[in-house]
């Protein structure tokens, strides 16, 4: 005779394939949030590291800048250096040639002329002095012309003075130094 099975196999059939489609649901949700988290995990590990390295090259940025200010003030300093070179250089260089000017304005210097204050700037001098008459200035002037260390004389004021003393005339003059050609290296300077 053949067997029967009255029982509900089906539905147990049913309820075992519902129970595992739960415990696999539930698995997969476990290995979802599993994946997130790891994912979160590694996503704020990198976020950190690239952090820390950015805090990194924003300190060393911050040493370079002082380095980079450090080095501008040398090049600042540097340059003010030079330029002091360069001013006593010149000075040291102009050195034997004060002394020349001043000995061409003794040497071409007439009798009854003699000055009262002369002022140089840069290569310009400014005579002020007294003479006897006119033509003991025109002398003075032919004299600084003929002057390889002075040229240009230009007068700018002759006063006829009053009064006891021999040099009646008060002159104001302008002469302008200059370096005699071939003037170099062998005179000592």
């Amino acid at each position: 005779m053949a067997t029967i099975n009255l029982l509900p196999w089906r539905e147990q059939r049913r309820e075992e394939r519902k129970k595992q489609f739960f415990v696999l649901l539930g698995a997969v949700a476990a290995f979802c949030v599993l994946v997130v988290f790891a994912a979160d995990q590694v996503i704020s590990a990198e976020i950190a590291t690239q952090t820390a390295r950015n805090n990194f090259i924003a300190q060393e940025n911050a040493k370079l800048d002082v380095r980079i200010k450090a080095i501008s003030d040398l090049k600042a300093r540097r340059k003010q250096l030079i330029a002091r070179m360069k001013i006593i250089q010149d000075l040291q260089g102009n050195r034997p040639i004060i002394g020349r000017v001043f000995d061409q304005m003794a040497r071409t210097l007439p009798d009854g002329v003699y000055y009262t204050e002369v002022k140089m700037v840069g290569q310009n001098i400014a005579i002020s002095g007294a003479a006897q008459n006119n033509n003991r200035v025109s002398e003075l002037m032919r004299n600084l012309e003929g002057s390889p260390w002075l040229t240009a004389p230009s007068l700018s004021e002759v006063k006829a003075g009053s009064g006891e003393s021999e040099q009646n005339n008060a002159f104001q003059l302008n002469v302008r130094q200059t370096r005699p050609q071939g003037d170099g290296e062998a005179d000592g300077q």
